[in-house]
């Protein structure tokens, strides 16, 4: 790009009316700005201005050369203040990815920062498979539970209070569990995570519970429905299908509304982490920056951090 210096320094120059004030508008010294143009002229084979003790004025070459200059200084200026207002100043499209059980959180969570910057956009992605986050080019990622191996930068938001529940008419016609040892003779509703090998294989629950006491008991058992959607399984759960591992802050109304009930509340599952992924950039744009404060301030309420 040092070829393109000359032409700017020359629309400067023009625009400023001498070397000498070019020179102050540009850092430079006024030789320096001299030489700069000499070798323009030098290179172009033509002379671009005729310089006097007190004026510069143009050539015909010069007139015609100009606005070429001129507008390459302006758009050279204009992606400059592109640069700087992703840097300083929220703009432009926000891509996030996340489950499909997070599009209300995502709305909470990002409403104040969308009233705060008229000129950014948010494109929500929602898709509890994992889709290509590269390829889809997402700013910012929302993940639950363990992540697997990843290049990006991942950052705990919080973690969410997780609970085993089912309906109330489920339990009537199967029993109530007495202890995590019951819980195997029980049916399962399971959320398929990505990279499982799906087809005919079942998917295995195995559940480590923490009494309040201290105990600590695992429990294993076989799914008998299995989704990759955490509202269709909720859903599945409330209509008497079996028993599944909530996250406490999804399943509030639920139980409020008594369309659930807590199963062994006595003894309390892992809880859930919840991470925002972004790519490993050498600097973070202002809507990242702003989105990730946004995000971590509600998810911290959420999950009672």
């Amino acid at each position: 790009m040092d070829e393109l210096k000359p032409l700017a320094i020359f629309a400067e120059t023009v625009d400023a009316g001498s070397m000498s004030a070019a020179a102050r508008r540009l850092g430079m010294s006024a030789s320096a700005v001299s030489q700069a143009i000499r070798a323009l002229e030098r290179q172009g084979g033509v002379t671009l201005l005729h310089r006097s003790t007190r004026k510069l004025a143009l050539t015909e070459a010069g007139q015609r050369y100009y606005p070429h200059c001129r507008r390459m200084l302006e758009a050279a200026r204009a992606a400059a203040d592109a640069l700087r207002q992703a840097r300083d100043a929220p703009t432009g499209e926000l891509r996030v990815a996340a489950p499909v059980g997070f599009a209300g959180h995502i709305a909470q969570a990002l409403a104040p920062l969308l009233a705060d910057a008229p000129l950014l956009r948010l494109r929500l992605l929602l898709d509890d498979a994992m889709i290509d986050l590269i390829g889809a080019r997402i700013d910012v990622a929302l993940r639950v539970g363990r992540l697997a191996d990843t290049n990006w930068i991942a950052r705990r938001l919080c973690d969410f209070d997780s609970l085993l529940c089912a309906a109330p008419a489920y339990l009537e016609r199967h029993g109530t569990p007495a202890g995590p040892r019951e819980l195997d003779a029980h049916q399962w509703l399971a959320l398929e995570r990505a990279g499982h090998a799906g087809g005919a294989q079942a998917v295995t629950l195995e559940l480590e519970l923490r009494a309040e006491d201290g105990r600590r008991e695992r429990a294993t058992a076989q799914a008998r429905i299995v989704s990759n959607n955490q509202v269709a399984l909720q859903q599945m759960c409330e209509q008497g299908l079996g028993i599944a591992r909530l996250a406490r802050v999804d399943a509030e109304p639920a139980l409020r509304q008594g369309l659930l009930v807590p199963v062994l509340p006595a003894w309390r599952p892992a809880s859930l982490p919840v991470w925002a992924l972004t790519p490993r950039r050498d600097g973070e744009e202002a809507k990242v920056r702003a989105a990730l404060a946004h995000l971590k301030r509600h998810f911290g309420a959420a999950g009672g951090d």
